[in-house]
């Protein structure tokens, strides 16, 4: 099956992204809340990539590109998400393979990313891509108080 990996820089192509995403964020409920953030991000350096086959998305990745103290010139990965039907057929793959090729594009020293404590699965396919755990991201919510 071929595929192809392309920027969604148009309302058209990061609405079609929406689906798949919400897998990953369903918090983001309906197709406008999604747009919206996305253009905001993308203010802020935010890029939407998607692999699509046969028609259809089925991988999509948020990312940017970002300088940090310790690391240099960083791609860091916000999201990264195949559609739960196409796991384990190589989109997701794909798609971190480009990400790391983008990276390397744009002179970075680093790709990085953090996961959810629960997801196994992607756990296992991040070290089977080689990268480490080099670190615990801590979190304090500032909601309600």
């Amino acid at each position: 099956m071929s595929s192809t990996i392309a920027l969604a820089q148009s309302v058209a192509k990061i609405a079609r992204c929406h689906e798949v995403m919400r897998e990953l964020r369903p918090h983001l409920s309906t197709g406008e809340e999604f747009i919206g953030r996305v253009q905001r991000q993308e203010r802020e350096g935010f890029r939407l990539a998607f692999l699509e086959a046969d028609g259809e998305v089925r991988a999509v990745a948020g990312y940017r590109i970002i300088e940090l103290l310790f690391s240099g010139r960083t791609l860091y990965v916000d999201d990264l998400v195949t559609r739960e039907a196409d796991r384990s057929r190589g989109f997701g793959g794909q798609l971190f393979d480009w990400l790391v090729a983008e990276a390397r594009r744009e002179d970075c020293r680093a790709l990085t990313l953090d996961s959810g404590v629960q997801r196994f699965d992607a756990h296992r396919f991040y070290l089977m891509k080689r990268m480490k755990i080099a670190s615990h991201h801590f979190t304090l919510s500032l909601e309600g108080e």
